[in-house]
């Protein structure tokens, strides 16, 4: 942005005549709107640039120019402060357009000049709004010169309120979406909880980007109040911009018609369905009428309505989203593409692969034959890897994004550029297909696969799209296409081939005045005199300044001006030819202009073929994109076994974190993990910090992820069930600013997890507990994990530093102990323990947490280290001592008081061998102390007999 600023100061944008009060007084009566950091922002077209004024024009001179400097104060005079104002210039503007509606979050207005207003406009109207959700309006600005890489998704959602509902504690969730990328309309509805668990899900699964929910109460109901509270709680945690509004937009009113004018192609004239057939009508109404998809008449009979069903794919939360690092949650875009699943198997050469990636990871399949036939698929260019490396290279590389070339030619905006475009992508079929029959395959079975996938479609569409390469061959100018020039052949239409005659003949007559010019003056051809097409003065001739000696005051040459290149001037032959040629020229483009739009409309008529053309292509590159980051990951990754839900044990051999590993300067430490059904499908992991319990088992997660998708995973062999759910609660979510502690946070994830896990999901748990006091976290560690161990039966991996939650194993038979491994030595004549982490999971419970060890790793002061080791035994010795003494009766505290003194007498007097009395202090200490032993063996059945003695025993 630094660059672009200096930019922007050479333009020197003018927006003096802004501080028209005219302006200034129409800006404060616009509608209050909430600030730029959190809602929307005004931009200002001025026919040449943006501007950008009051608290927006603060926003973007911080966000865009990183400096206030960049600002005007119009109106300013006196004691009257001025409106502070900035300008974009287009190429800025959009840049922030696109910063702004796709990783900021914000809503966007343009106001253009009011009918009638030039450029000293002091009237605007509202030309264009977008959102997160919903970029229609400005997606020609955003997108000119880059590939859309995700679709934006908004989504409508409806809480059903039902007394029956209420007293159960579940509500019923109709919700409604669209995606305008492609044209489709989608419903659903279920029951949810009243922690809105399976609504979480829907939006995960379809990357949600905006939520249209209904404003305030109706009648003031305090129930309903609080569920959009907390939906839009469940919305915050997703990173969705939440538009409310008016309740009066939910109701089902007219979207029967507006869905049959969406979804049916004019003239058809099927039966309209009934309201009751159409899922969640009045969640669609709202969507549609929030998007204006009715009135814009390209969108008819353009849409498609599908139903969603949630079951389809493993559900995930917010929570797994970001425990997993399966995407860039905040959207900001890592530099680090390791850092996350979709930055790390990201290998897609296509803008379409890599949004079909994303989806794939937030859609894993829970359908077995289906994961099995992208497993089968993904090993087929696994095992021929010259096939794959040609495939990607030479045929996905030059794919353009299918999808956007659609999409601009339904708007009608397509251009020849576009259409070549698509040309040059028929051109590539046959030999993508050759490439593809030329599979070598190792597995016979997966020939089919391939033939039924990729070969079959891509031969269909090939054959559809032979007419297309003949229709560009035939009026497309092919030669003129290595300058980058798209023009109609002359020879396609008589029109057209008499102007270009005739422009041959104005360029060979300016081209004979060059060399008349040329021959008077004695200067060499394009060395000395050039003939140039200046944009100021039409054809005309140009010398230096220093040749320009030779024009003297010969009136024959007509000066035309002086600049630093040089001198320019013409001749009256020139002068004529060149108004000729220009003419001609213009007469040429409009007739061009007519037969490109004829053109581009024949084209257009391919959009549904390219669209399923853009699919395969997509699928065939997120396979390959597998298949790469398999083979060369530092240890290949393997085909899991994947078995139906229930029917397996989850057992991982020489386990692998795929992001860890491939950082820079990592050995990463493999682990076996073995989840047995009925016999340890709940683990509690203890060990040091920094031990590895995190990275454990999230790894865990993301190869059941992996696996569920079709991906290969990294380890050296694999066998999992199908999961329902991946469920996590990981690190500290403070939301303070949202007014939610990190123990609240904490909580509510966690509430969420005991209401939606079965016993077929993955609960991964990090530290549960500790966002309050040590008492209250272990006993709600305690009751968590045998609820979910008991009464769930979930696999679960919980990771702990409450050592007192391992004894679960001996009342529970099918949990078990786990500890990362510390090697703990000594060095000789020192008292200081140093501590070695080996990364390793083996059984058996870790004996104690090492946080001081880490903290002296992280090197704090030496002073600091030593009082938190003596605050720390202090706290040892006073736990210890806060122990309650066992209770006994008066009569065995009595009988255990005697028998202690006995015990002393006998020990402190006894008998020398003749008869007479020995003062013990005389006797050395290892005779008394073998005297002691003799006292306590002939008083054993009495001191085991008595409970006080025993306990006083133990305390000691």
């Amino acid at each position: 942005m630094s660059l672009m600023y200096g930019k922007e100061k050479d333009a020197d944008h003018d927006i003096a005549h802004a501080s028209d009060p005219g302006f200034i007084s129409f800006f404060h009566k616009l509608p209050k709107k909430s600030p730029a950091e959190s809602g929307t922002v005004r931009l200002f077209d001025r026919n040449e640039f943006y501007s950008v004024h009051g608290p927006d024009a603060h926003y973007v001179a911080t966000h865009v120019f990183r400096t206030n400097s960049v600002l005007k104060y119009l109106g300013a005079g006196g004691k009257v402060a001025g409106l502070p104002s900035v300008t974009l210039s287009y190429t800025l503007g959009n840049q922030f357009l696109r910063e702004a509606l796709t990783v900021k979050q914000l809503r966007v207005e343009i106001w253009a000049p009011a009918p009638g207003q030039g450029k000293k406009a002091a009237k605007f109207v509202l030309q264009k709004e977008a959102s997160p959700g919903n970029l229609q309006a400005v997606e020609d600005l955003l997108f000119a010169n880059s590939d859309v890489l995700s679709a934006p998704i908004v989504i409508a959602i409806k809480i059903a309120s039902s007394a029956a509902a209420d007293k159960a504690k579940t509500k019923t969730v109709s919700v409604a979406y669209a995606d305008t990328s492609v044209r489709e309309l989608g419903a659903a509805e279920f029951v949810d909880n009243d922690l809105f668990s399976n609504t979480e899900s829907l939006i995960i699964q379809l990357s949600v980007k905006e939520a249209i929910i209904p404003t305030g109460t109706v009648l003031g109901t305090t129930d309903r109040d609080l569920d959009l509270n907390k939906l839009k709680a469940v919305l915050e945690r997703c990173g969705v911009v939440v538009t409310e509004r008016k309740p009066s937009e939910f109701t089902a009113k007219n979207v029967i018609d507006d869905i049959r004018k969406l979804t049916k192609p004019e003239g058809d004239m099927e039966e309209t369905p009934g309201e009751s057939s159409i899922p969640s009508p009045s969640a669609l109404s709202a969507l549609l009428t929030y998007l204006a998809l009715p009135s814009d008449p390209a969108n008819h009979g353009a849409y498609r309505l599908k139903t969603h069903d949630l079951a389809q794919y493993m559900r995930l939360d917010a929570s797994a989203v970001r425990a997993l690092a399966l995407v860039d949650f905040e959207g900001g875009g890592s530099i680090n593409k390791s850092a996350t699943l979709l930055g790390l198997l990201n290998k897609c050469k296509t803008a379409q692969g890599t949004r079909l990636l994303g989806t794939w990871l937030k859609q894993p399949l829970v359908n077995l034959h289906e994961i099995r036939k992208r497993q089968d698929l993904v090993e087929t260019f696994v095992d021929d890897s010259s096939t794959r490396r040609v495939v990607q290279d030479d045929y996905l590389k030059l794919m353009p994004d299918l999808h956007r070339l659609s999409k601009r030619f339904k708007k009608g905006v397509a251009s020849l550029e576009d259409v070549v475009r698509v040309y040059q992508v028929v051109l590539k079929m046959p030999g993508l297909l050759e490439t593809l029959e030329g599979i070598q395959y190792e597995q016979e079975a997966h020939r089919a696969l391939v033939e039924d996938v990729y070969l079959g479609p891509f031969r269909t569409l090939s054959t559809n799209l032979s007419k297309y390469s003949d229709m560009v061959e035939t009026t497309l100018d092919l030669a003129s296409l290595d300058t980058h020039t798209y023009t109609i052949k002359p020879e396609y239409d008589e029109g057209l081939q008499g102007l270009s005659e005739k422009l041959m003949e104005a360029r060979d007559g300016l081209d004979a005045e060059h060399r008349t010019v040329g021959k008077e003056l004695g200067l060499e051809l394009d060395k000395k005199l050039h003939l140039e097409n200046s944009a100021m003065y039409g054809y005309c001739f140009r010398l230096t300044k220093n040749d320009a000696k030779v024009l003297g005051k010969n009136k024959k040459y007509i000066e035309l001006g002086t600049i630093k290149s040089g001198v320019y001037f013409t001749t009256k032959t020139l002068k004529g030819l060149a108004t000729e040629y220009q003419e001609t020229h213009e007469e040429y483009q409009r007739a061009q202009s007519g037969l490109v739009k004829e053109v581009v409309s024949i084209a257009s008529t391919y959009t549904p073929v390219l669209e399923s053309l853009d699919h395969v292509l997509a699928h065939l590159d997120v396979i390959v994109s597998f298949a790469h980051v398999s083979v060369n990951a530092p240890e290949p990754y393997v085909k899991p076994t994947v078995l139906e839900k229930g029917e397996s044990s989850l057992i991982l051999k020489d386990a692998r974190h795929p992001c860890l590993e491939v950082q820079d300067e990592i050995s990463f430490i493999p682990n076996d993990v073995e989840m047995v059904k009925g016999e340890g499908e709940f683990q509690i992991i203890t060990g040091p910090n920094m031990g590895g319990k995190s990275t454990y088992i999230r790894q865990v997660g993301v190869i059941a992820l992996m696996a569920q998708t079709g991906c290969f995973v990294p380890c050296s062999s694999a066998t999992l069930p199908i999961f329902d759910s991946i469920l996590c609660r990981v690190g500290a979510g403070d939301s303070q600013l949202k007014g939610v502690s990190t123990f609240m946070a904490e909580m509510l994830e966690t509430a969420s997890i005991l209401r939606s896990a079965s016993k077929d999901s993955l609960i991964i748990i990090d530290e549960l507990g500790r966002g309050t006091s040590t008492y209250d976290g272990f006993g709600l560690a305690w009751a968590i994990s045998e609820h979910l161990a008991s009464k769930i039966r979930a696999f679960c991996l919980f990771a702990t530093h409450f050592h007192e939650l391992t004894a679960l194993d001996q009342e529970i038979p099918h949990v078990k102990n786990l500890h990362v491994v510390a090697h703990v030595g000594q060095e000789e004549g020192s008292q200081e323990r140093d501590i070695t982490l080996l990364y390793q999971v083996q059984p058996g419970v870790s004996d104690q947490s090492f946080g001081i060890h880490v903290a002296k790793l992280a090197n704090f002061p030496e002073n600091v280290v030593k009082l938190a080791k003596r605050k720390a035994d202090e706290l040892e010795d006073f736990a210890v001592g806060q122990h309650p003494e066992p209770q006994h009766s008066d009569e065995v505290t009595e009988e255990g008081i005697q028998i202690v003194e006995d015990l002393l007498r006998k020990w402190a007097q006894t008998s020398s061998t003749d008869g007479e009395d020995v003062i013990m202090e005389d006797v050395s200490p290892e005779a008394q102390l073998e005297e002691l032993r003799r006292c306590v063996e002939e008083l054993r059945p009495r001191i085991e007999g008595n409970a006080w003695v025993q306990s006083m025993i133990t305390s000691l």
